[in-house]
């Protein structure tokens, strides 16, 4: 019998790491946590997997071997810490600390910089831990990043927003919904809110479906201006499942696609908002294929989207990105990240993208 099952506040699979398990069943209980262990690691569509041979006292040596003495063996660093589990790097850095007394993130961050540097903190980040700072930066720093605080509350699950938010407050001891009312206004802000309660309806409401759709097309295309409220409730509470449903019913009875409505309909942050939390109902993976085409076309880079983007879907669906991205546009992921990006920054990007499917 299972007594407890603690999972830190992390949910999995794309929480997964740092959970204790603890129980009284013996035999029963591993051959739960082997199987559960399996069917995680089949679901896993991510790049980046557990390594099997997995030794984080030597990995620990490597790592140190190569920050010690005068220069720094970068590639070293890049390609172990790329082919680790964000679980397997957390064991690193504990095991670093005990055999020589010293912050393995602080070690990295005196011998490592730029844009390299970055990486690879975010890569030794838990997943939990990297969203909550990530919209901790884009509220309090400088000016608002809507960019950010859209790419994560769109695409993450109602328990992984309910966790985010639970542990900003531990983190901050700060209302994470407060912190974004307090820097946006308007519909913007009250679809971030609806995002922020995790209270998203699960499975299809059949007899809604054509209701849902009815509403939206009243609510824009049927009448003179543009009732965002309508969009914000249904767009904000409906499951992905469900909303895609509507999606299709509202492109029968319009002749639009609901993304060229809400296009013409609606501007600036609402607008990059509703169309990211149709994008991902309709595919999370599609999601962020473009945002990663987008981070990447034209003069300059979005290094930051590009960054955020590769370390956080590196173990969860970047196989499913990289096939959407070469689906959609000209080239591959690959390809393209090769030709933004130069020295260890590219290596290790190339490496969590994980192949080319030119």
């Amino acid at each position: 019998m299972l007594k407890t099952l603690k999972l830190s506040g992390l949910h999995f699979p794309e929480y997964l790491p740092l959970f204790t398990l603890s129980s009284s069943s013996g035999d029963s209980f591993s051959s739960t946590v082997l199987l559960l262990t399996q069917e995680l690691n089949m679901a896993n569509r991510g790049t980046v997997k557990p390594s099997p041979n997995f030794n984080a006292s030597a990995d620990a040596e490597v790592l140190h071997k190569a920050m010690k003495g005068l220069g720094t063996d970068e590639d070293a660093i890049l390609q172990l810490l790329t082919a680790r589990s964000n679980a397997q790097r957390q064991e690193i850095k504990n095991t670093y600390k005990t055999l020589f007394g010293k912050d393995l993130i602080d070690d990295l961050k005196g011998e490592l910089g730029g844009k390299f540097e970055s990486l690879i903190v975010a890569l030794m980040t838990p997943p939990l831990a990297y969203d909550v700072t990530s919209l901790r930066n884009a509220i309090k720093g400088a000016g608002t990043d809507e960019k950010v605080l859209i790419e994560i509350l769109a695409s993450r699950s109602c328990q992984q927003v309910k966790e985010i938010v639970a542990a900003y407050r531990q983190e901050y001891d700060d209302n994470l919904e407060e912190d974004v009312c307090g820097d946006t206004s308007g519909h913007f802000k009250r679809l971030l809110v609806i995002l922020l309660q995790g209270n998203r309806q699960s499975g299809v409401q059949e007899g809604n479906v054509e209701g849902d759709a009815q509403a939206l097309f009243k609510a824009g295309e049927e009448k003179y201006g543009t009732d965002e409220q309508s969009f914000v409730t249904i767009l904000g509470n409906r499951s992905a499942e469900h909303l895609r449903k509507v999606f299709d019913a509202y492109m029968k009875m319009s002749g639009f696609e609901m993304e060229e409505s809400i296009q013409r309909e609606t501007s600036g942050n609402l607008q990059a908002l509703i169309l990211a939390v149709v994008k991902c109902a309709r595919s999370v993976p599609a999601y962020f294929a473009e945002t990663l085409y987008h981070a990447m076309k034209g003069a300059g880079t979005d290094d930051a989207t590009l960054m955020r983007v590769m370390v956080t879907r590196s173990e969860v669906d970047m196989l499913d990105i990289r096939k959407d991205f070469r689906r959609m546009f000209a080239c591959s992921l690959h390809s393209m990240i090769k030709g933004d990006t130069s020295g260890d920054y590219r290596k290790a990007l190339l490496m969590l993208c994980g192949g080319d499917d030119a």
